[in-house]
């Protein structure tokens, strides 16, 4: 288990929502604030507030990629262009290794329940649901490509 995966699996134990988790462990090198990471990554736990939508993991990779890599020069079309391939290269990447990159569909029959009311953290949740996986996979991708762009 890489050092990643292993701190954004320790912070869902500890009761950040699977995109707070992924984005929490990378705070260092997006040199934010964790308090102000995990705010804002927040709304996309549960597939987006709990909705099963873009699994939270994901949406967590792509806030991280964004603020390490993204645009902000809104006519720069190559930035744009290279940007949204640097996306769908982490989401080809997370589907290759658990199929889909949706929420409900990665949750199976716990995914039919989109109540915005959170699901308590007992050892049972952890036991059934996939989640914490998910959250070691999302990171330790987005760990990896990080190595690989070091220096881009």
């Amino acid at each position: 288990m890489t050092r990643k995966e292993e701190q954004a699996r320790a912070l869902f134990r500890e009761g950040y929502n699977c995109s707070q988790a992924v984005v929490a462990a990378f705070c260092d090198e997006m040199a934010m604030d964790r308090r102000q990471a995990v705010r804002l990554a927040s709304s996309f736990g549960g597939g987006m507030g709990r909705l099963r939508e873009v699994c939270g993991t994901v949406s967590g990779m792509f806030f991280v990629a964004g603020a390490l890599y993204g645009y902000d020069v809104p006519k720069d079309y190559e930035a744009k262009k290279e940007h949204y391939a640097r996306i769908q290269d982490l989401a080809a990447r997370f589907k290759a290794e658990t199929g889909s990159i949706i929420c409900r569909e990665l949750l199976g029959a716990a995914g039919r329940d989109n109540s915005p009311v959170p699901s308590q953290r007992t050892e049972e949740y952890y036991k059934k649901r996939p989640c914490e996986e998910m959250v070691g996979i999302a990171a330790r991708i987005l760990e990896a490509y990080i190595e690989e762009n070091r220096g881009s």
